[in-house]
């Protein structure tokens, strides 16, 4: 006698399985998510017949596909959006936006649908789960985008959206729907935004824009880790996976392409919050750099690299006598731990004292420096704060720094130093190497192997004429008392 099969529990928010109920899903937390489902078919593999059907649509050489809808794409009025997703919007692209609450997602949405339903003279249909009409058009009016093509609609029912979408198929654009966690299906259980319903919803939308050639973009809710919310499989049901995030207490925000399969995967562009809506920053190194007469001490000039374009960033420390038992650390845009290693380092190369020191360091214009790169303008600019010396005008430091002292090479140099003689930058510190591996950089590189090189080299530069330390004279150690 066969064994009995046993009914199982699937949890309808993060799909979890189980062998008996439970009120509260181990794996995702919910409480009265998990439903019965019935006892499992045949094992897998074995539910379909390996003898195949006639396909309707016989497969084709690679030479005889049509190309045009690549090279036709549709730009969206936004130059910098179009070069993170790599030139504009192909027929039938789907792409997820993802963002925090108050990111701007919306925002620049609305802007780009009002510039598309201009420039193209077609219709551009928006479609909200969250807001109604009229607090889409109060926002509109806001950001002065009122076009005559573009058209609002306030449902969630995937069959509803669908009939928008044939209601206007000949003569739209572009197709906006925000968010997909809050679209839900009729013939699909359970909630909206669970694992099924965002799924349907995904799959239904993406294979109406392709089989129309419509440009559809996906606004995606986002969890408190800052992940999509809903199941994985949403991010490779798209083509492109794109991200606004930046923090909250400054205007900049920061668009980032996750996935592409249209272009790039790791562009990046900037806007900036204002009343009018997200305006682009065609030129973002300037708002991570301070514009000031004359230098000051505790600052030092790093390249970074965002996705692939390489941004100026300006380092800056604090060091002051401490009036506790235990000086205070603060870290502002830079990583607390890797901080806390190169100030050790730095003590003990630069032979400073600063246990008993408060030392504060962090970035400006809201930026965040994860790259390496930018561990040799830390080390310089706690250096600087410490013995009240200033590093000169046009000078720029690029380099990792390990434990023993030394200065490592850094990918991507050619984007780090055309990026610093576009801003007219005359100097830059760099790992040994780099001025042989680009013999046609229009700056002076200073090329330095240990922390210990780094800061004789920038006395040097001082000594040439540079600002040089309070105090110091012309000597071959004045950048620093230590070495």
């Amino acid at each position: 006698m066969a064994a009995r099969q046993r009914l199982s529990y699937r949890c309808s928010s993060c799909d979890a399985t189980a062998s008996k109920w439970s009120g509260r899903c181990p794996q995702c937390g919910e409480f009265n998510t998990f439903v019965e489902q019935a006892p499992a078919g045949p094992a897998p593999g074995t539910r379909t017949s390996t003898q195949g059907e006639r396909p309707t649509r016989p497969a084709r050489r690679i030479t005889d596909v049509d190309l045009s809808a690549e090279r036709s794409r549709l730009t969206t009025g936004l130059p910098e959006f179009d070069r993170v997703i790599g030139g504009g919007l192909v027929p039938g692209q789907v792409l997820l936006l993802s963002g925090e609450p108050g990111a701007g997602k919306s925002t620049i949405l609305l802007t780009m649908a009002d510039r598309v339903a201009r420039s193209t003279g077609k219709k551009v249909l928006y479609v909200s789960g969250e807001e109604s009409i009229s607090q889409i058009a109060v926002r509109a009016r806001r950001i002065d985008a009122l076009s005559e093509g573009l058209y609002l609609a306030d449902d969630t029912d995937l069959g509803t959206i669908l009939g928008h979408i044939d209601e206007h198929a000949t003569e739209l654009a572009m197709v906006i729907v925000d968010s997909v966690q809050t679209v839900a299906s009729a013939h699909v259980e359970g909630r909206a935004g669970g694992v099924s319903q965002v799924m349907e919803v995904a799959q239904v939308l993406t294979r109406a824009a392709k089989s129309r050639s419509i440009p559809l973009f996906l606004v995606g809710q986002v969890t408190k880790e800052s992940t999509v919310a809903g199941p994985r499989a949403l991010e490779h049901t798209v083509d492109t996976t794109l991200a606004l995030d930046g923090d909250k207490h400054t205007s900049l925000r920061l668009l980032r392409a996750v996935k592409n399969r249209y272009g790039p995967a790791d562009e990046i562009a900037c806007f900036e919050q204002t009343d009018a809506g997200l305006k682009e920053i065609a030129d973002p190194s300037a708002l991570f750099r301070s514009a000031r007469d004359q230098p000051v001490p505790g600052t030092c000039v790093t390249i970074t690299i965002e996705g692939r374009r390489a941004l100026l960033a300006e380092v800056q420390a604090l060091v002051s006598t401490s009036t506790i038992p235990n000086p205070r650390r603060g870290v502002s845009g830079l990583d607390p731990s890797r901080v806390a290693m190169l100030v050790a380092v730095t003590e003990r190369h630069a032979s400073i004292r600063l246990q008993d020191k408060d030392l504060f360091t962090a970035t400006i214009g809201g930026m965040r420096l994860r790259d390496p790169s930018s561990d040799l303008a830390v080390c310089l600019a706690v250096a600087s704060a410490s013995q009240d010396f200033t590093i000169p005008d046009g000078f720029a430091a690029v380099g990792e720094v390990t434990l023993s002292g030394d200065i490592r090479s850094v990918p991507m140099m050619g984007q780090r130093i055309a990026e610093a003689s576009r801003l007219g930058y005359t100097y830059l510190l760099a790992p040994s190497g780099t001025r042989k591996a680009h013999p046609g950089a229009q700056l002076d590189i200073l090329e330095v192997g240990s922390l210990l090189d780094a800061f004789r080299r920038l006395a040097e530069t001082n000594v040439r004429g540079a600002a040089r330390p309070a105090g110091a004279t012309a000597s071959a150690d004045s950048g620093l008392r230590g070495p």
